[in-house]
């Protein structure tokens, strides 16, 4: 059963970044200022720095815009795409907690069959402090919620499960689709709930939605990158969809979990199917190879970290992929550039100062 809204005590507080990218006045927190508001927030404003961004009363937020990135991360911010959602990313990069929880802002709060609003980020909390199966399926899918446990003929050796890395949630209304599909179903509308998560298994990719996704930072944030796209590149809407596909192989390289399924948030806007088209042909085209170039993907025993696993993946990635495009080999390059941020805001060196970044607005 889905987290309802009545949850008294909100889980990690002090350990949780809820990151939004944005072009827009936040007006849709209102709606979630039950859920969100004893969080911080990390809003990474997209398109022109210049435009004041309104953000409702009585959120602890930081606001980063263009100017800010660049000023931040110098010639390092080539990195972080522009006028993409994309831009995400950053926010991952500058938090400091532990766990990340990201949203569209045009997500609202889902209700489940019985009527009750969905406490989505409780949820995902949930889904990320219970041990994921990916090693063996469960044909009852979650075994440690209520109500359930491994079925016969489960191996005992794999009962205690893996730490689970990231929390893939879903919508109701307006379905994920790419552009050919919303073409050819411009008034679909997802409106079955289905009660359950799941361990994607082991070697199984999936395509990853950043509009409600909660991470391990610590884990996986740096193989979280959402590339390059947008403004300047020859392809968009698959910044997400990258992230996924690179972070689901070094999850499985360092022996992590990945569930899908609960929550569900309310997706309220349809994007244009033929800008999206524009956006997505050399993705829809190029994901023929790119899909068995991860399917087929062999990280060295010697990567233990995902920065590691990052930097190696960048190197196959020009080598296998660059062939196919001149954009592969900058793409690889940009991997290499968010790992040196990474490491440069992120210090791991023990007794290393954390890099010290200020927003251009907070509260």
């Amino acid at each position: 059963m889905s987290i309802p809204a009545t949850v008294v005590t909100p889980p990690l507080v002090n350990e949780l970044d809820i990151v939004i990218p944005t072009i827009r006045n936040l007006d849709f927190l209102e709606q979630w200022r039950p859920f969100f508001q004893p969080y911080h927030l990390i809003i990474v404003q997209d398109g022109d720095p210049t435009k004041t961004i309104r953000v409702p009363d009585g959120f602890d937020y930081e606001l980063y815009n263009r100017n800010d990135i660049n000023r931040i991360l110098g010639p390092k911010s080539s990195c972080i795409s522009f006028k993409d959602s994309a831009c995400r990313c950053f926010g991952f990069l500058v938090s400091k907690k532990k766990y990340i929880f990201t949203i569209d802002d045009d997500c609202f709060v889902a209700k489940d069959p019985s009527g009750q609003e969905i406490n989505a980020l409780a949820q995902h909390i949930h889904n990320l402090l219970t041990p994921a199966t990916p090693f063996f399926f469960n044909t009852l899918y979650d075994p440690y919620r209520e109500g359930a446990d491994f079925v016969r003929g489960y191996p005992f050796s794999l009962r205690e499960g893996v730490t689970t890395a990231i929390s893939h949630g879903l919508w109701l209304n307006i379905p994920d689709y790419d552009a050919p599909t919303q073409l050819v179903k411009p008034r679909e509308r997802n409106t079955r709930y289905v009660d359950a998560v799941l361990t994607i298994p082991k070697e199984t990719l999936f395509p990853m939605c950043g509009m409600n996704l909660g991470f391990h930072r610590e884990l996986i944030g740096p193989a979280m990158y959402f590339g390059l796209m947008g403004d300047g590149q020859p392809i968009g809407r698959y910044d997400d969809m990258w992230a996924g596909w690179c972070a689901k192989v070094i999850c499985d390289h360092l022996g992590l979990g990945v569930k899908t399924g609960l929550p569900y948030i309310w997706h309220s806007k349809a994007s244009n199917p033929f800008v999206n088209l524009k956006k997505e042909y050399k993705g829809i085209y190029w994901q023929e190879d790119i899909i068995p170039f991860f399917q087929n993907v062999t990280l060295p025993k010697e990567c233990t970290t995902p920065q590691q696993c990052y930097i190696e993946l960048s190197k196959l990635v020009k080598e296998k992929l660059g062939p196919i495009d001149p954009y592969f080999e900058k793409l690889g390059d940009a991997m290499v550039t968010w790992i040196d941020a990474w490491d440069e805001l992120n210090p791991s060196t023990d007794g290393a100062t954390t890099a010290k970044v200020e927003p251009s607005k907070s509260k």
